[in-house]
C-alpha cells in the first residue's frame, strides 16, 4: 500500500499515515489479529526506537544498526572445508573483533550444501563495512569466501559488485537496542566494571558519611535493576 494521494492527508504526519494504514489493513481481519497489529504499532521508548532505512548500495538500516543477507553456490567440497574450518573454533568466529562495527555473523548451508546463506549485523552504511572488512581481516575472508562460487577475492575492485548481486534486502526485522553501536556496547562495559570496581571500593570505607553511604546504596540497587521487556 503506498502512501495516499488525498490532499486532505497532505500534512499527515508518518506516524498518522502509519496508524491510518493499519487500520485500512485491519478492516478484514480477526478481532485477535487487530489487537497484535495494534500492538506493532504503540508508542515505544525512543532511545528503543529503530527505523526502517536503506543501509547505502543494499540491506536495511534501523538507527545506527544495518543488516546484510546473501546467498551464494558453494565450489564443490567446499562446505566441507568451511565446516572443517569452523571447527577450529568450535564454530566460534571470535577473530572478526577486529571489526569493530560487527555485531554478529552466521553461515548456513543448505540445499545439501550446494549453497551457503552468510548474515550479518553491523553499526553505519554499507560501504564503509565492506571495507572494514577488506583492511581488518581480509586473510579471513579469503580464507572463508574462495570456497565460493565466483569469489573474486577481498582485495579484487568487483568484490562490492560480488556482494551486492549476492544481497537479498530483508522485508523487515528488528533491533532490541537499534541506536547502541558496538563502541557503545563495549564502552558500557568497560563503565559497569569500574562502576562496580568503586562501588566495592566505596563499601570498605568504614569513615564514610551516613549520606554518601545511603547514596552509593541507592545507586547500587538502581544499576542492579533488570530493565523490563514491556516497556
Amino acid at each position: 500500500m503506498t502512501k495516499s494521494t488525498d490532499p486532505r492527508l497532505a500534512d499527515e504526519s508518518k506516524p498518522e499515515e502509519i496508524r491510518r494504514r493499519a487500520r485500512e489493513l485491519a478492516e478484514d481481519l480477526p478481532q485477535l489479529a487487530k489487537i497484535a497489529l495494534e500492538a506493532m504499532i504503540r508508542d515505544h521508548n525512543p532511545d528503543y526506537k529503530g527505523t526502517a532505512n536503506k543501509a547505502g548500495r543494499a540491506g536495511m538500516q534501523s538507527g545506527n544498526v544495518s543488516e546484510l543477507t546473501a546467498i551464494a553456490k558453494v565450489k564443490p567440497g567446499g562446505a566441507d572445508r568451511l565446516r572443517r574450518i569452523f571447527d577450529l573454533t568450535n564454530g566460534n568466529m571470535d577473530g572478526a573483533q577486529r571489526v569493530s562495527t560487527l555485531h554478529d555473523m552466521r553461515f548456513v548451508f543448505f540445499d545439501d550444501d550446494t549453497r551457503i546463506l552468510f548474515a550479518t549485523t553491523y553499526d553505519g552504511d554499507w560501504d564503509t563495512y565492506i571495507n572494514d572488512f577488506a583492511t581488518k581481516i581480509p586473510g579471513l575472508m579469503d580464507l572463508l569466501f574462495a570456497n565460493v562460487e565466483g569469489w573474486p577475492g577481498i582485495d579484487s575492485p568487483k568484490v562490492k559488485d560480488f556482494i551486492a548481486d549476492h544481497q537479498i534486502d530483508a522485508s523487515g526485522w528488528f533491533v532490541a537496542n537499534p541506536q547502541v553501536t558496538v563502541v557503545d556496547t563495549r564502552r558500557y562495559q568497560r563503565m559497569e566494571h569500574a562502576l562496580n570496581d568503586f562501588l566495592e571500593k566505596s563499601r570498605a570505607n568504614a569513615d564514610m558519611d551516613p549520606v554518601t553511604s545511603k547514596a552509593l546504596d541507592e545507586l547500587s540497587t538502581a544499576i542492579a535493576q533488570p530493565e523490563g521487556v514491556d516497556y
